[in-house]
């Protein structure tokens, strides 16, 4: 099962791909992952990133496309993957969907989570972390059982420097602007699913697997 997840920053990608991965036993391409697995074990790609990177310049689209095609290839991608922040931009649609070409292989699903924008603010906006141990929380739909205190190992939890209105509403500016174009591309390829994004996670979960296996 080869799926893509889509959706604005705050829209529960990364908690619908934990339903996939679980259910399907497939492993979750990010690109921000795969980006710094490939700097850690030096592969000719993830130099090339650096390079980028240490310099504060934008990755590639054509590094970044090899990084993936890499990951691709691993045996763990055999059965299917979930590819979650790439692509971004129509280019970068064009030349993966060239790439799996060439890999003889095809998406079967580009699953799109739609939520409005003053909810996501609201959802963003609402998080809290602990820097400790990573657990996340939101004040209104998952509040810890101490304020500002995190549940598992007792630490002050706090708001993301990239978690206040403002940011979010410059992030959303432009995945709108990106990534417009690329719902009529998979759209036109037949393979797009748009869910209601606001809807209970149980029930986006039900929606989404029912649009998968449908």
């Amino acid at each position: 099962m080869n799926l893509m997840v889509f959706g604005a920053p705050g829209a529960g990608k990364g908690t619908q791909a934990k339903f996939l991965i679980e259910k399907y036993d497939i492993p979750q391409i990010s690109t921000g992952d795969i980006l710094r697995a490939a700097i850690a074990d030096k592969t000719e790609m993830g130099m090339e990133a650096k390079k980028f990177m240490d310099e504060g310049k934008l990755v590639p689209d054509s590094t970044i496309i090899g990084i993936i095609k890499d990951r691709l290839a691993q045996e763990d991608c055999k059965k299917g993957f979930i590819l979650d922040g790439f692509p971004r931009t129509l280019a970068q649609a064009e030349a993966l969907n060239e790439l799996m070409e060439k890999m003889e292989i095809s998406l079967d699903k580009v699953i799109s989570l739609n939520v409005p924008d003053e909810l996501i603010v609201g959802r963003i906006t609402g998080r809290r972390v602990c820097p400790d141990c990573g657990a996340s929380f939101h004040v209104e739909f998952n509040p810890s059982k101490e304020e500002g205190k995190c549940d598992y190992c007792g630490g002050e939890l706090v708001i993301r420097k990239d978690d206040n209105a403002e940011t979010v509403k410059s992030r959303l500016g432009a995945y709108h602007e990106q990534t417009a174009p690329l719902i009529k591309f998979y759209t036109d390829m037949g393979v797009m699913v748009e869910l209601d994004g606001t809807k209970d996670v149980s029930e986006v979960t039900a929606d989404m697997f029912a649009s998968i296996e449908g």
